[in-house]
This record gives C-alpha cells, structure tokens and sequence, in this order.
C-alpha cells in the first residue's frame, strides 16, 4: 500500500529539491504526535490563565492582562510548532531520502541511497501506541545529513520500502530457494 498515488502531487516545498529522474516513492510528513507537548503546554497555560483569573478578579486589570498576555506567549508557541509541522516533510524517492524542515530558515537533509548501509526501526510504547517510529538511516561516512527521523508515521511501512529500494527484488533470487 504506497503513501503516495501517482495522481497525488508532491508539495511545491518538496518538487523544487527533486532531480528530474527521480521518482517519488513516499511523501509524508511527521506524526501529529509531534505537537502533544505544544498542546498539552497550551491547555495548560489555559487552564492556569482560567484559575488565575478567578482568584484574581476582574478588578485588577494590570494582572489580567499579564496573565492572558503570556497565555498569548504559549499559543503563539503552538502556532509556530504546528506551522513548523506543516511545512516539514520526509520524503523517499528512487534514488535518496530527503527531509525539509524550518519555516523561516528552510533545511533539506538529502542521504543518497546508494550510501545506506543500515536502517534501524525503533518504536517505543507511546509510538506503538499512537502510531509513529523512528528511523535511523546509517552511512559508511563519519558524517551524516540525515541521520535520526523521529515520529514518522507508518513505520514499518517506510522501513520495508527503505529496505526494497536498497536491496532491490530480483526473479532469479526466487529460484535458489
């Protein structure tokens, strides 16, 4: 079951960083789990703003205002982290890996595949739990590009693909079992 159609186009974020021989295999962005802290942070502040607020009253307005302005600081802290969210991707193609991210500095980690040696699939019990792994692509040079990709959705799924797009199916290894 592939991620991607052929009728699905890839964002114009990932289009302009494709080779033209290269084809997509797999286009997807993190886990929504990835904004649990953010939202969690948010609700809180929320909740903490509301109590606060009760105690306080509305008669001391100075309070008030410090208080819903810095309850603003953490929503303005979930909008980054969701538009951050948004714009990254991790995209596998026929040739390499690539992953953007950054919504004001824009970075694009690219590891051909050609120079994987190994890939680790790693899923914890919140990850088995909610839906996403991590991937830890491994190259014989000391320095990797694209090393950890933390709270990927269908890991198992990205781990085989991977994993066919390095060691390709041949006919002739049916025959010698």
């Amino acid at each position: 079951m592939p991620l991607v159609t052929a009728g699905n186009p890839a964002p114009v974020t990932i289009t302009k960083y494709l080779l033209p021989n290269e084809k997509r295999v797999i286009t997807v962005r993190k886990h929504v789990a990835i904004l649990l802290r953010p939202v969690a942070f948010l609700v809180l502040g929320l909740i903490l703003a509301g109590v606060l607020t009760g105690f306080i009253g509305v008669h001391n307005g100075w309070a008030l205002l410090i208080i819903w302005l810095l309850w603003l600081v953490a929503l303005g802290y979930f909008s980054y982290q969701a538009v951050q969210w948004w714009v990254s991707y991790f995209v596998l193609t026929n040739q390499r890996c690539l992953q953007t991210s950054g919504l004001i500095t824009r970075r694009v980690n690219m590891l051909p595949l050609v120079k994987v040696t190994d890939v680790i699939l790693e899923r914890n019990l919140r990850g088995r739990v909610l839906g996403y792994g991590k991937l830890t692509l491994e190259s014989a040079g000391t320095f990797q590009a694209l090393g950890d990709i933390d709270y990927l959705p269908y890991p198992e799924q990205l781990y085989l693909e991977i994993s066919m797009l390095i060691f390709p199916y041949k006919a002739d290894d049916q025959a010698d079992d």
